[in-house]
């Protein structure tokens, strides 16, 4: 099936077992490390992003509301 992510998981995966047979365990911990630090940053900014976004539809409703009519 194309478009299923079966190719990019399985590309992953590989990428992952190349650096733990290649380099050793330590570098497989710390790009496993970068990965989750990575998925934290990105969690970060989604949230923030997504508060700020809350944030201004909230006060153009408060501004709609107190508009003179």
């Amino acid at each position: 099936m194309a478009g299923d992510g079966t190719e990019e998981a399985q590309a992953a995966g590989e990428r992952r077992a190349a650096v733990t047979e290649g380099a050793g365990a330590g570098a497989a911990a710390a790009h496993e490390k970068w990965l989750q630090k990575g998925v934290a940053l990105r969690a970060f900014f989604y949230i923030v992003g997504t508060h700020l976004f809350a944030g201004f539809v909230w006060l153009l409703f408060y501004l709609g509301q107190h508009a003179q009519k």
